[in-house]
């Protein structure tokens, strides 16, 4: 999933993002700050109904929905330690704690109470009425965005509602419980099956695809996360310093990372998305 905020620019992004192994890499980020300069000073205001909009959300959007935080006082870690349910480590150690928690977290999501809220479908609607390309990449591993109507969705920490095998690879749909004597549907081994989520230590998914709309668009806009977590802490300084973009967060309280954004704005998400959805339609 990554690792916590540190000063500067994560390793994972600097690193692995800035430079192309391949080779070519100094000329395509000279590129990226000409596009830069270019649109340096932009704001909401400026922008264009063809612009691409690059939207990142976290836990914080669906806590109006009846879901825990990670990180919040009486979030989900403040009462497990990470290093024991969410690690590659710990899943080698004690599957079966690993199970447990992850099962508990599943039922939870399949209560039907838990439901999408208005700012789930307000970036439904963002996504669906805006003439430009709009790319939603959520940290949660619930489907409330799915369920929202949101197609252009990238789930950058997976998705409790899936299971992989780890000894084919197989990723398919999945509701039920997960114990360790638990056959994988495709190969037929057991012992193999774990949730579909990216635990720390592990590279988050499609980050080439993250860093590339990162570098394009011409709005980025941060909602309901802590800003603690790389890689995703870091997508507003790729966005703004490399891409050019204009930032924006709106969260229930300044983010660790809120200095990095053109403007902020805090209150409940189910009140600031739908008004910010509604002030960029506006200009269509």
């Amino acid at each position: 999933m990554g690792r916590a905020r540190m000063p500067g620019l994560a390793p994972d992004v600097a690193g692995r993002y800035s430079r192309d192994p391949a080779g070519g890499g100094q000329e395509r980020v000279c590129r990226k700050r000409a596009r830069r300069a270019s649109k340096a000073g932009a704001a909401v205001k400026d922008l264009k109904p063809t612009d691409a909009i690059v939207i990142l959300t976290g836990a914080g959007i669906s806590k109006e929905s009846g879901l825990d935080t990670f990180r919040d006082a009486d979030g989900i870690w403040a009462r497990v330690r990470i290093e024991d349910v969410a690690t590659p480590e710990a899943f080698v150690r004690d599957p079966v704690r690993v199970h447990e928690f992850y099962n508990a977290r599943r039922r939870g999501m399949l209560n039907p109470n838990v439901q999408p809220n208005a700012a789930h479908a307000a970036l439904a609607r963002l996504e669906r009425d805006w003439p430009g390309p709009v790319l939603l990449v959520t940290q949660n591993i619930d489907d409330l965005h799915d369920r929202a109507g949101s197609t252009a969705l990238i789930h950058m920490h997976g998705e409790m509602l899936k299971a992989r095998c780890a000894g084919c690879g197989e990723v398919g749909a999945w509701r039920e419980d997960i114990t360790v004597e638990t056959a994988c549907p495709a190969c037929g081994g057991a012992g193999g099956m774990r949730p579909h989520v990216v635990w720390f230590g592990e590279m988050p998914l499609e980050m080439d695809r993250i860093m590339a709309a990162l570098a394009e668009c011409a709005l980025f806009v941060s909602i309901g996360t802590s800003g603690n977590v790389y890689p995703a802490a870091g997508f507003v300084q790729e966005a703004r310093y490399v891409g050019g973009a204009h930032t924006v967060e709106l969260n229930l309280e300044p983010s660790a990372g809120v200095t990095d954004f053109h403007e902020a704005r805090h209150g409940p998400a189910t009140e600031l998305v739908p008004a910010f959805v509604e002030e960029l339609l506006a200009r269509v």
